[in-house]
């Protein structure tokens, strides 16, 4: 079986090893880097800014500890290890591909029919047949129809990575996970933060409840958020620009030095040459089934260009899934089980349902709450800081939804994606002996809550 994947991302690099350890010989064609988005100006390497901001806040803290020290940013040197960690997880995929024996080819694929690509590299065209296809194209960042929004000041996530010094100012249009992170680090980094939100509320598919902890933190940092607040243009303002907002109290300029332009992203596949196998398509992003199939049978999509969620873990089971489809040996997809982590300060992460969806869903449901405060271990790490929330079904108390904000949220939510993959009961996650002092155990003690028998918090 000859299995060409396009695109070198998580979703298609996981695919094309899937297919490999299944037998499959494997072509994997590659445009730009392996690691696509994720790894090399997503994922990674702001995460890696984040670390860098982290470890500022946490010495500026350190008095609390006993730990005097005055610490001193230097941006370059926080550029440089962001792109050591970016490089060294790039070439270990490179090792990945060798270590399977997959056949790497950088170059661009387009459809010449269903199962006949085109391969353009910096060298020659080539054709080559495949048995089947699977589709890892990605996405790019959406182009905002905002007057003014190509002005020398205007910057997308990529350029926000990449930048040289940290701005005096920055503006930020869009109040999802990408405009909330980078306000985190570079905020800490010294920055003036304003987040221009359209929604009601910054994090909108997140739960409510926890998202307005995250706001006054964010707050807390000096970060000034505008929610309701319409984008109206950029204007030049010289070495600066100056973002037009219509809010509820009418229009207002705000100067940046930068406008960081986040709203979204949309599936990269225009070159792919769709039209020419017939995939149903809508708006770019490729129809699939249950297992990742498009209307060609042969043709299989995952990730950013197949998904409304665009996430790196997401299109890996995508693409995992695609390729045992693909090698006849149908495997399963649990879209419930999938966590949203967002890296503020303290970290957000949630799984499952939150209490809005529950109460559109008319689901009758109860709710645990732990404050992280009457926790041991987050009362040493960031003061206690944080929250977590389980939603469970009433009946049967069978866990729904649970959601973190505190130290390590976004490691501790696995336990949350487990319980509801399992289909686990408030009862099944409290007679779990956690280890004590962790973060753990808060979320056995949440647990307690939703029943009123919290131990170490008042019911």
């Amino acid at each position: 079986m000859k299995i060409a994947v396009i695109g070198g991302g998580p979703g298609g690099y996981v695919a094309a090893i899937r297919a490999a350890q299944l037998g499959a010989e494997v072509t994997l064609i590659e445009k730009n880097k392996l690691g696509g988005t994720c790894l090399n100006v997503g994922c990674i390497p702001t995460k890696a800014l984040l670390h860098s901001a982290g470890l500022l806040d946490e010495i500026r803290r350190g008095t609390e500890a006993g730990i005097i020290a005055e610490p001193k940013l230097d941006f370059s040197k926080t550029q440089e290890h962001k792109s050591k960690v970016v490089n060294r997880l790039v070439s270990g995929v490179g090792g990945l591909m060798k270590a399977n024996k997959i056949k790497v080819i950088m170059g661009t694929a387009s459809f010449v029919k269903t199962n006949l690509l085109q391969i353009v590299t910096e060298k020659d065209t080539l054709e080559e047949a495949f048995d089947k296809v699977i589709i890892a194209s990605g996405s790019v960042p959406a182009a905002p129809p905002i007057p003014g929004a190509s002005h020398k000041s205007c910057i997308d996530s990529t350029g926000a990575l990449a930048l040289k010094t940290v701005p005096e100012s920055m503006v930020i249009i869009g109040g999802g996970v990408i405009g909330v992170e980078l306000a985190t680090a570079y905020a800490s980094f010294g920055a003036k933060i304003t987040i221009v939100e359209m929604m009601p509320e910054i994090l909108p598919m997140m739960d409510g409840e926890l998202t307005q902890l995250v706001r006054k933190n964010l707050e807390r940092k000096g970060i000034k958020i505008l929610t309701s607040t319409r984008v109206i243009s950029v204007e030049d303002m010289g070495k600066q620009a100056g973002v037009k907002v219509e809010t509820k109290n009418g229009q207002e300029l705000i100067p940046g030095e930068k406008v960081l332009i986040c709203i979204g992203r949309r599936p990269d596949t225009e070159a792919l040459g769709l039209d020419k196998i017939s995939i149903a398509a809508e708006r770019g992003r490729i129809k699939v089934n249950e297992f990742m199939q498009t209307s060609c049978p042969d043709v299989y999509a995952v990730g950013d260009c197949a998904s409304s969620i665009m996430l790196a873990h997401i299109a890996s089971a995508q693409g995992e899934l695609a390729a045992e489809h693909a090698m006849g040996h149908p495997g399963e997809y649990f879209e419930q089980t999938n966590p949203s982590c967002i890296y503020t300060e303290p970290e957000f992460a949630s799984v499952g349902l939150t209490e809005e969806k529950a109460k559109e869903m008319n689901l009758e449901y109860i709710v645990g709450r732990f404050p992280l405060a009457a926790n041991g271990k987050a009362l040493i790490m960031n003061g206690g800081e944080g929250m977590i929330k389980i939603i469970a079904n009433n009946k049967y108390k069978e866990v729904l939804g649970v959601h973190i904000l505190g130290p390590r949220a976004t490691d501790l939510i696995a336990e949350g994606a487990l319980a509801i993959r399992l289909e686990a009961t408030l009862d099944e996650l409290i007679t779990t002996i956690h280890a004590h002092p962790t973060l753990g155990e808060a979320v056995r003690e949440t647990a307690l809550a939703a029943e009123k028998r919290a131990i170490h918090a008042i019911n």
